[in-house]
Protein backbone atom coordinates (compact mmCIF):
# COMPACT_ATOMS: atom_id res chain seq x y z
CA UNK A 1 0.00 0.00 0.00
CA UNK A 2 1.39 3.03 -1.09
CA UNK A 3 0.39 7.09 0.13
CA UNK A 4 0.67 8.98 -3.38
CA UNK A 5 1.08 12.49 -2.22
CA UNK A 6 0.90 15.16 0.65
CA UNK A 7 3.13 15.17 3.56
CA UNK A 8 3.64 10.92 3.70
CA UNK A 9 3.81 10.62 -0.44
CA UNK A 10 5.11 8.30 -1.45
CA UNK A 11 5.67 5.95 1.95
CA UNK A 12 4.85 2.38 1.48
CA UNK A 13 3.57 -0.19 3.96
CA UNK A 14 3.34 -4.15 3.87
CA UNK A 15 -0.05 -5.49 4.46
CA UNK A 16 -0.28 -8.50 6.72
CA UNK A 17 -1.92 -11.23 4.94
CA UNK A 18 -4.26 -11.64 7.76
CA UNK A 19 -6.22 -9.18 6.46
CA UNK A 20 -9.53 -9.77 4.68
CA UNK A 21 -9.25 -5.86 2.79
CA UNK A 22 -9.50 -5.54 -0.90
CA UNK A 23 -7.09 -1.82 -0.90
CA UNK A 24 -8.09 0.53 -3.41
CA UNK A 25 -5.91 0.08 -6.51
CA UNK A 26 -3.01 3.22 -6.83
CA UNK A 27 -4.64 3.71 -9.99
CA UNK A 28 -7.71 4.30 -8.93
CA UNK A 29 -6.96 5.90 -6.22
CA UNK A 30 -4.65 8.71 -7.71
CA UNK A 31 -7.75 9.40 -10.37
CA UNK A 32 -10.14 10.07 -7.23
CA UNK A 33 -7.93 12.25 -5.82
CA UNK A 34 -7.02 14.36 -9.03
CA UNK A 35 -11.04 14.39 -8.98
CA UNK A 36 -11.18 16.02 -5.38
CA UNK A 37 -8.31 18.05 -5.81
CA UNK A 38 -10.12 20.39 -8.44
CA UNK A 39 -13.14 20.38 -6.04
CA UNK A 40 -11.76 20.97 -2.50
CA UNK A 41 -9.29 22.47 -0.20
CA UNK A 42 -8.14 19.65 1.73
CA UNK A 43 -6.94 21.70 5.25
CA UNK A 44 -10.50 22.68 5.23
CA UNK A 45 -12.16 18.78 5.16
CA UNK A 46 -13.66 16.53 7.72
CA UNK A 47 -13.78 12.78 6.32
CA UNK A 48 -15.33 9.96 7.20
CA UNK A 49 -13.83 7.06 5.64
CA UNK A 50 -16.90 3.55 5.87
CA UNK A 51 -15.61 0.14 5.80
CA UNK A 52 -12.14 1.35 6.35
CA UNK A 53 -10.40 -1.82 5.30
CA UNK A 54 -6.50 -1.26 5.11
CA UNK A 55 -6.91 2.95 6.03
CA UNK A 56 -5.48 3.44 2.42
CA UNK A 57 -7.95 6.29 1.84
CA UNK A 58 -8.24 7.81 5.22
CA UNK A 59 -4.27 8.34 5.32
CA UNK A 60 -4.12 9.55 1.93
CA UNK A 61 -6.50 12.36 3.01
CA UNK A 62 -4.33 12.98 6.37
CA UNK A 63 -1.26 13.06 3.99
CA UNK A 64 -3.03 15.77 1.92
CA UNK A 65 -4.23 17.87 5.12
CA UNK A 66 -7.27 16.99 6.07
CA UNK A 67 -8.25 18.60 9.55
CA UNK A 68 -10.02 15.39 11.06
CA UNK A 69 -10.37 11.86 9.45
CA UNK A 70 -13.03 9.03 11.29
CA UNK A 71 -12.28 5.14 9.79
CA UNK A 72 -14.83 3.13 10.77
CA UNK A 73 -14.05 -0.41 10.08
CA UNK A 74 -15.25 -3.81 11.84
CA UNK A 75 -12.53 -6.61 11.73
CA UNK A 76 -10.09 -6.72 14.57
CA UNK A 77 -6.87 -7.51 12.31
CA UNK A 78 -7.29 -4.15 10.24
CA UNK A 79 -8.18 -2.53 13.05
CA UNK A 80 -4.77 -3.64 14.54
CA UNK A 81 -3.15 -2.42 11.14
CA UNK A 82 -4.47 0.82 11.28
CA UNK A 83 -3.58 1.50 14.46
CA UNK A 84 -0.28 0.53 14.01
CA UNK A 85 0.25 2.95 11.25
CA UNK A 86 -1.63 5.75 13.69
CA UNK A 87 1.42 5.77 16.27
CA UNK A 88 4.03 4.97 13.09
CA UNK A 89 3.34 8.31 11.18
CA UNK A 90 2.30 10.07 14.75
CA UNK A 91 -1.11 11.11 13.32
CA UNK A 92 -3.52 13.06 15.85
CA UNK A 93 -6.12 13.70 13.90
CA UNK A 94 -6.92 10.44 12.26
CA UNK A 95 -10.06 8.74 14.77
CA UNK A 96 -10.62 5.11 14.76
CA UNK A 97 -13.56 3.78 15.55
CA UNK A 98 -13.85 -0.48 15.56
CA UNK A 99 -17.85 -1.33 14.67
CA UNK A 100 -20.56 -1.90 12.31
CA UNK A 101 -20.94 0.79 9.67
CA UNK A 102 -24.70 0.51 9.14
CA UNK A 103 -24.89 0.82 13.04
CA UNK A 104 -22.17 3.84 13.16
CA UNK A 105 -24.65 5.41 10.66
CA UNK A 106 -27.61 5.44 12.81
CA UNK A 107 -25.65 7.17 16.06
CA UNK A 108 -22.88 9.49 13.98
CA UNK A 109 -22.10 12.57 15.95
CA UNK A 110 -21.18 14.80 13.62
CA UNK A 111 -21.66 15.51 9.81
CA UNK A 112 -18.54 15.54 7.21
CA UNK A 113 -17.55 17.43 3.95
CA UNK A 114 -16.17 14.01 2.02
CA UNK A 115 -18.02 10.51 2.75
CA UNK A 116 -16.24 7.85 1.28
CA UNK A 117 -17.32 3.97 1.93
CA UNK A 118 -15.82 1.11 -0.11
CA UNK A 119 -18.31 -1.93 1.32
CA UNK A 120 -17.27 -5.35 0.49
CA UNK A 121 -18.65 -5.49 -3.24
CA UNK A 122 -20.57 -8.20 -1.91
CA UNK A 123 -22.60 -6.83 0.37
CA UNK A 124 -26.15 -7.47 -0.07
CA UNK A 125 -27.11 -3.72 1.90
CA UNK A 126 -24.56 -1.66 -0.52
CA UNK A 127 -27.49 -0.24 -3.08
CA UNK A 128 -29.43 0.96 0.26
CA UNK A 129 -25.89 2.87 1.24
CA UNK A 130 -25.93 6.24 0.00
CA UNK A 131 -30.06 6.21 0.72
CA UNK A 132 -28.75 5.67 4.31
CA UNK A 133 -25.94 8.11 4.67
CA UNK A 134 -28.28 10.39 3.32
CA UNK A 135 -31.15 10.02 5.64
CA UNK A 136 -28.77 10.02 8.57
CA UNK A 137 -27.39 13.74 7.49
CA UNK A 138 -23.77 12.84 7.27
CA UNK A 139 -23.30 15.17 4.20
CA UNK A 140 -22.82 18.66 4.83
CA UNK A 141 -24.97 20.33 2.46
CA UNK A 142 -22.11 21.18 -0.03
CA UNK A 143 -20.06 17.54 0.81
CA UNK A 144 -19.99 14.60 -1.00
CA UNK A 145 -20.69 11.03 -0.81
CA UNK A 146 -18.34 8.93 -2.52
CA UNK A 147 -19.07 4.67 -3.04
CA UNK A 148 -16.49 2.62 -4.19
CA UNK A 149 -18.10 -0.54 -5.91
CA UNK A 150 -17.68 -2.85 -8.84
CA UNK A 151 -19.67 -3.09 -11.84
CA UNK A 152 -22.72 -4.68 -10.71
CA UNK A 153 -23.96 -2.36 -8.76
CA UNK A 154 -25.68 1.00 -10.76
CA UNK A 155 -26.65 3.92 -8.05
CA UNK A 156 -28.05 6.50 -11.53
CA UNK A 157 -31.38 6.49 -10.22
CA UNK A 158 -30.72 7.36 -6.89
CA UNK A 159 -31.74 10.97 -6.20
CA UNK A 160 -28.29 12.35 -4.97
CA UNK A 161 -26.44 10.96 -7.46
CA UNK A 162 -24.25 13.03 -9.86
CA UNK A 163 -21.81 10.52 -11.87
CA UNK A 164 -20.13 7.17 -11.77
CA UNK A 165 -16.13 7.12 -12.92
CA UNK A 166 -14.89 4.13 -13.72
CA UNK A 167 -10.93 3.18 -13.37
CA UNK A 168 -10.35 -0.75 -14.20
CA UNK A 169 -12.60 -2.89 -11.99
CA UNK A 170 -12.94 0.32 -9.84
CA UNK A 171 -16.12 2.02 -9.93
CA UNK A 172 -16.53 5.36 -7.93
CA UNK A 173 -20.04 7.03 -7.87
CA UNK A 174 -19.80 10.21 -6.53
CA UNK A 175 -23.47 11.77 -4.63
CA UNK A 176 -24.46 15.45 -3.74
CA UNK A 177 -26.94 16.90 -1.76
CA UNK A 178 -27.54 18.89 -5.33
CA UNK A 179 -28.00 22.51 -4.14
CA UNK A 180 -30.05 24.68 -6.28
Amino acid sequence: MRIISGTYKGRRFDLPRTLKARPTTDFAKEALFNILDNRFHYEELAVLDLFSGTGSIGLEFVSRGAITVTCVEQYAAHIKFIRKLIEKLGLGNLKLIQGDVYQYIHRHPQTFDVVFADAPYADPRLIELPGLIFEAGLVKPEGLLIVEHSKLQHFDQHPHWEETRVYGSVHFSFFSQKLS
